[in-house]
């Protein structure tokens, strides 16, 4: 994906030197398979609980004003974040557009917070342990940049569309919040056992897949920027945090009752009709059977 002379976002609030280092007691390089795993379902409670008061800290974790400021960052670490704010910036770009043409309304974007740890949102707290996510009290999606390394070393998920594609997932939750979507959702949500809710959990993480496939579809109309090998990353990245794969990766079975982001084949399917088609209608994924979902 090339992003070379593109601007950056001027969204991005970078917490990273104020919010708390990695967990102690083992750290979360011992539990790196969990960590992925929470984005999927944890970080779906997150979104369901939201609306009704937002998520407690998971962990406590304390560290000293003078180690956070004195903190350095890595290269790689800065590379990661001129490389989010750029493609944040791109979704901005290309969602104002889709927005006037397609729906005749003006896109408002999110901000994208980076941080280290844990951090405060209008959600409640949020912590690295649930991945990257998004909160409508507030209108922002959290990253905590080191996900990207720990997709790549576990997952072997890596790319620079495929961790474009993470970013652009989390946009599409904040088109739904635009759109009504995720409200309607989580309204439904909060009146069925846990099953049920989990159903229409998967159609959210469906129909974000989609949004984020209709972004890269216009990304690459609007600046030649991708190629076969970029498309070919995200579809990768979206078959490896399947729940199935996930589940099965971590314990040896899967439980399609838990599913709260759809299977490895859903998520690909849905992303790739977005990337095919680029159009926000056609990415319904509430009112189709779940059989062909």
């Amino acid at each position: 994906m090339d992003l070379s002379g593109r601007r950056e976002s001027s969204n991005v609030d970078d917490r990273r030197r104020s919010t708390a280092t990695k967990a102690s007691a083992g750290g979360l390089a011992g539990v790196i398979i969990a960590c992925i795993i929470a984005w999927l379902s944890g970080g779906n409670v997150f979104q369901a609980f939201q609306q009704a008061g937002g998520l407690e800290a998971i962990t406590n974790q304390n560290v000293s004003t003078s180690d956070q400021q004195q903190r350095e960052f890595t290269a790689e670490e800065e590379e990661l974040a001129l490389f989010a704010s750029r493609v944040l910036a791109s979704t901005e770009d290309i969602w104002t557009e889709v927005f006037r043409t397609q729906l005749g309304r003006t896109y408002v974007p999110p901000r994208m917070v980076l941080y280290t740890g844990s951090v405060r949102t209008g959600c409640g707290e949020g912590n690295a342990s649930v991945g990257p996510f998004y909160c409508s009290a507030d209108q922002a999606l959290y990253i905590d940049l080191s996900f990207f390394t720990d997709m790549k070393k576990t997952l072997g998920a890596d790319g620079d569309f495929a961790y474009a594609y993470v970013i652009a997932h989390e946009v599409g939750h904040h088109v739904q919040h635009l759109t009504g979507t995720l409200n309607t959702a989580h309204s439904q949500m909060a009146g069925m056992n846990e099953t049920q809710a989990n159903k229409v959990s998967v159609r959210i993480e469906l129909q974000a897949d989609y949004y984020a496939g209709v972004w890269g579809y216009h990304e690459g109309k609007m600046f030649s920027s991708l190629d076969d090998g970029d498309l070919q990353e995200a579809i990768d990245c979206a078959r490896v945090i399947g729940d199935n794969y996930l589940q099965e990766r971590a314990r040896g079975y899967s439980q399609p009752e838990s599913f709260t982001h759809g299977t490895s084949a859903q998520r690909m399917r849905w992303l790739k009709a977005g990337l095919t088609t680029g159009d926000m209608s056609r990415g319904d994924t509430f009112s189709i059977a779940e059989s062909v979902l």
